[in-house]
């Protein structure tokens, strides 16, 4: 099995910043792409960024875009998000997860890290 575990979420005032990580282990896999995604309460969880494994490639939602950076560590499969001005309407548990080339997008995730603005 394959394990996403993140770290870095917590309570920040509005304008602060927050970095997430997400380490990957457990049996080997390839990874295609890793991607960030995030679930505010009474809503769909949406996507957030993701960075491509080969060549580092990222593509973000206009949500984010200018205030969050994602980035990777190949050697460590991890994966980073750096979240800068965050916003109130930030707040939502943050989930990693991993595209393993099966053809079905995303087939790993973690189990979240709450990130909650204050104004």
């Amino acid at each position: 099995q394959v394990q996403l575990v993140e770290s870095g979420g917590g309570l920040v005032q509005a304008g602060g910043s927050l970095r997430l990580s997400c380490a990957a282990s457990g049996r080997t896999f390839s990874t295609n792409r890793m991607g960030w995604f995030r679930q505010a309460p009474g809503k769909e969880r949406e996507f957030v960024a993701h960075i491509w494994w080969s060549g580092g490639s990222t593509f973000y939602a206009d949500s984010v875009k200018g205030r969050f950076t994602i980035s990777r560590d190949n050697a460590k499969n991890t994966v980073f998000l750096q979240m800068n001005d965050l916003k109130p309407e930030d707040t939502a548990v943050y989930y990693c997860a991993v595209d393993a080339l099966s053809g079905r997008g995303y087939d790993y995730w973690g189990q979240g890290t709450q990130v909650t603005v204050s104004s």
